[in-house]
């Protein structure tokens, strides 16, 4: 089987982690070429390949290489490298978010349209074992209905002056537009169609960002559970990290990302006033290592390129999460709450990588699902 021949656009920091998502796919891609406007950028991450790909500071000299792309470019030139790539005859795969404005998007999902190729968005949660250990249990209700599911992201990202991630038109908004994203994004696709919500953020602690660098979103979904995400990039210290909590009626199941580890904490003691030490039970359902997340990405890219699958993050419900962050951003400004029915995913449901049903929802990849308003 031929190798599918992959152009590296944009060589910054991501890039350099992106590298090892092509370690266990050498039989399956080749890196024909790494791109970056700062050339030694470019010659660092090629360095790293064992064929020493083409290193170019313009894009468009080396479209004609390649048979796809991963862009890991500032998010506001998303959509004009990816029409670019995709009217060359290259599959894309994007970065999150996606593109800045729904104008940029929708150009996205057209340019994937008449071009017939794949358009996937790099939601890379989506594909950590771990993620999808919990939605399987979630939607198997294995301990009962879930209510409540939380989600916090606490670090530090201090991007130094004069970086494109300080400036909100560049980076499309701040920490929960950038970073969030992913999260909002897990949200929907673990609880469904989402009801109404509230954003807050702030600059406090974080004077470096244009707009927030640490944000508070609650959600309401049709089943009538919650859900909540909190992500600061002003963390100088942290107990939970990055950490999931999925409270179900029979017990509430823990994402320990750095562990790696899906626990379930049940059985536990009512609460008694003034008493300590509440008894539970805690039991691993499994143990597996999120870094591989991206590989597993990348792999369903190539399983799309070669079967024409819609990809699972395909371009059509990551706009419908955009949406959402949208007009959770506009009520935030207007002092309201949030209307998000319409807005996000659920509407057209994709199957599980892995349970054997990837490749029901067959059409030109990239094409607008029905329901989808222009």
């Amino acid at each position: 089987m031929s190798r599918t021949r992959v152009a590296l656009i944009g060589c910054g920091g991501m890039a350099m982690s992106h590298a090892q998502r092509f370690e266990d796919l050498q039989d399956r891609l080749e890196i024909v070429a790494c791109v970056d406007l700062e050339r030694e950028r470019a010659e660092a991450v090629a360095a790293l390949m064992p064929n020493r790909p083409r290193v170019a500071t313009d894009y468009t000299t080396v479209l004609e290489l390649a048979d796809a792309a991963l862009l890991v470019l500032p998010h506001d030139l998303h959509s004009r490298v990816t029409v670019d790539c995709l009217a060359a005859g290259l599959h894309v795969l994007v970065e999150k978010p996606m593109a800045n404005t729904e104008a940029e998007c929708l150009a996205m999902i057209e340019a994937a349209r008449q071009a017939e190729r794949v358009l996937m968005v790099a939601y890379c949660m989506r594909y950590d074992p771990l993620v999808l250990e919990l939605r399987r249990h979630l939607e198997e209700q294995t301990f009962g209905p879930c209510f409540q599911l939380s989600i916090w992201t606490e670090q530090l990202t201090h991007y130094p002056a004069g970086h494109w991630g300080l400036l909100a038109n560049r980076l499309g908004g701040g920490q929960f537009f950038s970073h969030g994203c992913h999260y909002v994004d897990l949200l929907l696709w673990l609880m469904g169609r989402p009801v109404a919500g509230a954003h807050l953020g702030t600059r406090l602690c974080t004077p470096w960002m244009e707009k927030e660098g640490t944000s508070n979103v609650t959600m309401s979904f049709e089943s009538g559970a919650l859900g909540y995400h909190f992500g600061t990039w002003g963390a100088r210290g942290s107990r939970l990290r990055h950490a999931t909590h999925a409270h179900c009626e029979l017990g509430m199941l823990e994402i320990d990302r750095p562990a790696g580890k899906l626990i379930l904490h049940s059985h536990a003691d009512a609460h008694v006033p003034d008493a300590s030490g509440a008894r539970q039970d805690e039991r691993i359902l499994l143990s597996a290592s999120p870094r591989k997340a991206t590989q597993h990405e990348m792999q369903h890219f190539l399983d799309c390129i070669e079967t024409g699958a819609t990809p699972l993050t395909d371009a059509v419900s990551s706009l419908e999460g955009l949406r959402v962050i949208w007009e959770l951003y506009a009520a935030e400004r207007e002092g309201r709450l949030a209307q998000l029915r319409g807005l996000g995913l659920g509407t057209h449901r994709r199957p599980t990588p892995g349970s054997g049903r990837e490749h029901e929802h067959r059409h030109h990849p990239g094409a607008p699902a029905s329901g989808l308003a222009h």
